[in-house]
């Protein structure tokens, strides 16, 4: 891994992102435009509890590699019960007058957009094995059921994908370099991007494929099982009587509110940082208030840096080895942002 790139400047405002282009140069002149605004982090020369990078030594690593095989199932099964809770609250909703009821609506549509980041995380964990100590209870219900129902087709196929991230971050294999790369941009520039999410361009993105894949050998197995999902989903919708909540609380709010959300919340992870060995150059590192840790970003999966320094921990665990980084002082004075609100506006100016 090359130790440390960063942006040139102007160079990077003026150079186009082209296939032929060396990684390299990829690397430093798209990259670091956030990374370079860290205070100046002189190596880490390691703790009682951290090595030099960071992870945690054998003994401390052991504390913290204990997955909970009972929380996390207690997350499951909240989690895969609250569509039908929400959409529930809408029926009843039905019989009120138009102000409480339509505000209901707005709510559920919203929560239900929220909903998917909360799965994905379940099905993040499994991909990293720390979902259940169980190799076949983690891979059935964390990526085959809960990867196939939210917009996935339950292979592995994202565990390879996000092997390549944790690997190397901005590397030559990083599937979300394009993603992260190029900020700060302008407030009109994102402004852009979000709205193309908020109006569905981006969740058409996502879909399009899957049925191109249909009329394409070699693709046709994989887009049967991704769409299969769908129909498994509308297919309970109908049998509740309620076929039309597919559409307005499953595939609309999965397709524009949480396009946005799912933006930002990758931003919030490594939007204008650069390829390091050093994660705090790869990584942010952002205050966990209660609405981050409850609602945003839920499950501790907001302790980023520490999923990044070592992502053998289970989510239940990363606040522990956060407060460890920060007591031991792997994370300095400065490089915390304050909040979201916050890193956005810097993200954008």
């Amino acid at each position: 891994m090359a130790e440390s790139f960063s942006s040139t400047g102007p160079l990077s405002m003026a150079a186009t992102l082209s296939p032929e282009m060396r990684h390299d140069d990829k690397v430093a002149h798209f990259t670091g435009g956030l990374s370079s605004q860290l205070p100046g982090l002189s190596p880490f020369a390691g703790s009682e509890r951290l090595r030099p990078d960071g992870r945690p030594r054998p003994e401390f690593r052991a504390e913290l590699r204990r997955i909970s095989n009972a929380t996390n199932a207690f997350h499951v099964v909240f989690t895969l019960s609250l569509p039908f809770l929400f959409c529930g609250l809408a029926v009843l909703a039905g019989d009120w007058a138009l102000v409480p009821a339509a505000a209901t609506y707005v709510l559920m549509f919203v929560a239900m957009g929220s909903w998917f980041q909360r799965a994905l995380t379940l099905n993040h964990e499994a991909a990293h094995r720390l979902l259940f100590s169980d190799k076949r209870w983690n891979d059935w219900i964390g990526e085959k059921l809960i990867g196939w129902l939210v917009f996935g087709d339950g292979s592995d196929g994202y565990r390879l994908s996000h092997t390549q991230h944790h690997r190397d971050e901005f590397g030559e294999k990083e599937p979300d370099f394009l993603l992260y790369a190029r900020y700060p941009v302008s407030k009109a520039s994102l402004r852009r991007k979000l709205v193309r999410d908020t109006v569905g361009v981006s969740g058409y993105k996502n879909l399009k494929p899957a049925f191109k894949g249909l009329f394409k050998k070699g693709r046709r197995i994989r887009a049967m099982r991704y769409l299969s999902g769908q129909v498994f989903v509308f297919t309970v919708f109908a049998l509740l009587g309620q076929p039309l909540f597919y559409l307005f609380f499953w595939l609309l709010p999965w397709g524009t509110y949480f396009r946005v959300f799912n933006r930002l919340r990758a931003l919030a992870e490594h939007g204008g940082m650069t390829r390091s060995s050093d994660r705090r150059l790869t990584t942010h590192d952002i205050h966990q208030g209660f609405l981050s840790k409850h609602v945003f970003l839920s499950q501790g999966i907001g302790f980023h840096l520490a999923h990044h320094v070592d992502s053998g921990i289970p989510m239940s665990n990363l606040h522990k080895l956060h407060r460890a980084l920060v007591e031991d002082g792997y994370v300095v004075p400065g490089m915390t942002q304050r909040g979201y609100w916050s890193f956005f506006r810097i993200l954008a100016r």
